[in-house]
């Protein structure tokens, strides 16, 4: 019995003074744990983590899926369809244990995409005290609340920018619904009825066109007495959205010094940066498609003169025509990542029959309150125009 007690006391000392030198460590800013996926310890200083640039591209790239619409769900189908490892596969493959014994190797779960989301660490961060053991008899790990972590700032290299990571926590907090088809809806999450203030869903279905794929406020969906539909065509806004952004542009060029001004204070140089490959791309996309445009007067030419075979002009006319269409489809295409990069937030007004035809009122709020734009949605004109076109 005597001994018994001994063998505790000395048990419960000694793990006193191991959980004092853990604390003290954690408290240095020294890391207590492994290093997480994507990184590595340094030979020369074991509390130093350096990047593992195999494994980062693909933190990378989970960050930068998200960004563009994807679900930690969707991402995690992606990943494994692409036979990406997983960490504990990757691990395992590098000569290292991760801990995690009853991990499926193969396969990616959206538990696993949330987590790599989640963490201060690719932005370069140590975080200590994340978990506790209850005692030196219980070793069952229990989670901290977050308000007790201590976080150590710029202590090793990063893999996300800042901007990346905030960014992706404020889209997770609003959470996207994928649609039925797997497509990421560039609105998803953004768009906001101007009276009741909650979102507005996408409404897709098989018997419905893609001109007439539409967002309808959430409140009236579910009680048609608590608000009105604010009812807007998704091909419609993303023409709006479309201008607003390249009017935005212009802007930026005319009035320099005070985006600049902005963009030291807000962070927004990106965002700018950004807009202005999108618009550069765009326009090159345009000079393609009217060189395409006179190659293919040149080729009827050639045809009816018969400098070549109708065989020929069918083959090299079906060639131009297929790069045109992709051209024109990524000339008009607003993506999510250009969507969540740039616009905060964008509020759909009730539409006004007053002038005798429908128009609406769509607010477009920029991050970094760089700027706020209004226009007047115009399905009429737009369906003119399109007629035209």
């Amino acid at each position: 019995m005597t001994l018994n007690i001994f063998n505790d006391w000395y048990a419960r000392d000694t793990s006193k003074k191991i959980r004092a030198v853990f604390k003290a460590k954690g408290q240095s800013g020294k890391p207590l744990s492994l290093p997480i996926y994507s990184y590595k310890k340094s030979e020369a200083n074991k509390n130093l983590w350096l990047v593992d640039d195999e494994a980062a591209e693909v933190v990378r790239r989970i960050f930068k899926l998200c960004i563009e619409g994807y679900s930690p769900v969707q991402i995690a189908r992606i990943l494994t369809q692409e036979g990406i490892p997983t960490p504990t596969a990757y691990a395992l493959s590098k000569g290292r244990d991760n801990g995690h014994k009853n991990a499926k190797l193969h396969r990616w779960s959206g538990k696993t995409i949330s987590h790599i989301l989640d963490r201060p660490e690719y932005i370069g961060h140590t975080v200590n005290f994340r978990t506790h053991k209850k005692s030196y008899k219980n070793k069952k790990t229990v989670k901290n609340p977050q308000e007790e972590w201590l976080i150590f700032e710029n202590t090793h290299e990063p893999i996300v920018t800042q901007q990346e990571f905030d960014l992706v926590q404020e889209l997770r907090k609003n959470k996207r619904r994928p649609t039925k088809h797997e497509e990421v809806n560039p609105f998803s999450g953004m768009v906001y009825c101007a009276d009741c203030g909650k979102k507005m869903y996408l409404c897709r279905a098989t018997s419905l066109t893609a001109d007439q794929e539409h967002l309808k406020c959430s409140t009236y969906s579910s009680d048609k007495d608590a608000c009105s539909a604010h009812f807007i065509r998704t091909i419609v806004l993303n023409e709006i959205v479309l201008n607003e952004l390249n009017k935005l542009l212009v802007r930026v060029k005319e009035h320099e010094d005070e985006f600049v001004q902005a963009a030291m204070d807000n962070s927004v140089q990106k965002q700018t940066s950004e807009l202005s490959k999108a618009k550069k791309a765009m326009k090159q996309a345009e000079k393609r498609i009217a060189e395409l445009d006179r190659l293919f007067t040149r080729l009827y030419e050639d045809n009816v003169s018969g400098k070549i075979s109708d065989e020929r002009f069918t083959v090299m006319s079906s060639g131009y025509e297929d790069e045109q269409k992709k051209l024109r489809d990524s000339a008009s295409e607003l993506t999510p990542e250009i969507m969540h990069e740039l616009i905060e937030k964008i509020v759909v007004h009730a539409p006004d029959k007053s002038s005798g035809h429908r128009t609406q009122q769509i607010d477009i709020y920029y991050r970094f309150d760089v700027a706020v734009s209004t226009a007047v949605a115009d399905s009429m004109k737009y369906d003119k125009k399109r007629k035209v076109a």
